[in-house]
């Protein structure tokens, strides 16, 4: 059965959840039968998540300078250690893990921590921190970062671009990738006005990425988007369109490079950010291969819309088939918000965790 909205006691404050408030958040929310959704950890302004070896620590990065590890210790999926491992690092959404080693994607530049002989576990601090790579535009407009090392080997990461709309630079409103070392910076995605999720089909190898729309152009325009990465180095659009809708100044200009169109285009707004692919067995079949998406939610527009997770169907052959909502009740029938989900992972054992910056909070998503 589907769980139904609390009623107007529940509504609650903008500011993070206390520790009493879990119980009225989990009541709000709405999954399809058989899912259940619980509280793994509070972690202040969650979001980017990075995972270990199984039943190691989890990373979960912020934009307020702060990174956190939390593990679930025991199996009983509820993250009994979390630990402030970081608390004033330059914008350190951007978090990935490789060879027992923590990549931070920082506002400024890549840096990366070498743990040594004690590892990631525990409660060290990650630091001294090696510089790999700063070819970044430091600007903190879209200067949020997401990472993450894709199949090959190589680390994936944002470069937004710092404004709402305009030209774009060699190292703004791009996904580039580079060596875990920093060398052979290589172009993936260009004209991405400002992508905050990427994750691969496990089917297919295929590189998805989420792309936010410009604001100040209506309720209802542009979509945000899903992409493909189908050949790396193409474009996306940015500024002369979102998706098939001319931005603001460029009405009468056309682009002046082939545009590859979104897979998905979601409503205008909605702020899709993190993703990931459900290869799982807990999960049942016809989920396999579909994607998760967390929408942050909208800040500008008249009625509120996100807040919430989508699912985005893939057909047997790896093509996005359609999509709708997964997870929804964050956002309250009076326009009150409860929490706002950022990023998604799937676990070592198929459950998934989704973060909320909102809240303070990562949940974890189960199926019985």
């Amino acid at each position: 059965m589907r769980r139904h909205l609390a009623t107007a006691a529940l509504l609650l404050a903008a500011a993070p959840a206390a520790a009493q408030d879990h119980d009225e958040i989990l009541e709000a929310i709405t999954l399809p039968e058989g899912f259940n959704i619980s509280v793994f950890a509070e972690v202040p302004g969650a979001r980017s998540i990075a995972l270990t070896e199984p039943g190691g620590p989890i990373f979960i990065g912020s934009r307020d300078g702060a990174v956190h590890s939390i593990r679930d210790a025991d199996g009983d999926g509820v993250a009994e250690e979390v630990h402030e491992r970081a608390a004033d690092l330059n914008v350190p959404n951007g978090i990935a893990v490789r060879d027992g080693r923590l990549y931070l994607a920082l506002q400024d530049r890549v840096a990366v921590w070498d743990a040594g002989a004690e590892g990631l576990a525990g409660e060290g601090r990650p630091e001294p921190l090696e510089t790999v790579y700063d070819d970044f535009h430091d600007a903190y407009h879209h200067g949020w970062r997401y990472a993450k090392f894709g199949p090959d080997g190589r680390l994936y990461i944002s470069l937004g671009a710092p404004c709402n709309i305009c030209a774009l630079t060699e190292t703004t409103g791009k996904i580039i990738s580079i060596a875990p070392d920093g060398s052979d910076m290589r172009l993936v995605a260009d004209g991405v006005r400002n992508s905050v999720g990427f994750a691969w089909h496990p089917g297919t190898g295929v590189m998805y990425f989420t792309d936010n729309g410009a604001d100040r152009m209506g309720d209802d325009i542009p979509p945000d988007e899903l992409n493909a990465v189908e050949t790396p180095g193409g474009h996306y659009g940015f500024p002369w369109r979102g998706g098939s809708v001319a931005l603001t100044g460029y009405e009468d200009e056309e682009p002046p490079v082939e545009v590859i169109a979104p897979v998905v285009e979601f409503g205008a707004h909605t702020a899709s950010l993190g993703l990931d692919f459900v290869d799982s067995a807990m999960l049942p079949e016809d989920w396999q291969g579909d994607a998760v998406v967390a929408q942050h939610g909208s800040w500008n527009r008249s009625t509120p819309i996100g807040y919430r997770l989508m699912r985005v169907r893939f057909g047997p052959d790896g093509t996005a088939q359609g999509r709708e909502v997964f997870a929804e009740g964050w956002l309250l029938d009076n326009g009150n918000v409860l929490g706002r989900p950022v990023d998604v992972a799937q676990m070592p054992d198929g459950a998934l965790l989704v973060t909320d910056d909102h809240a303070g909070l990562v949940y974890r998503i189960t199926y019985e």
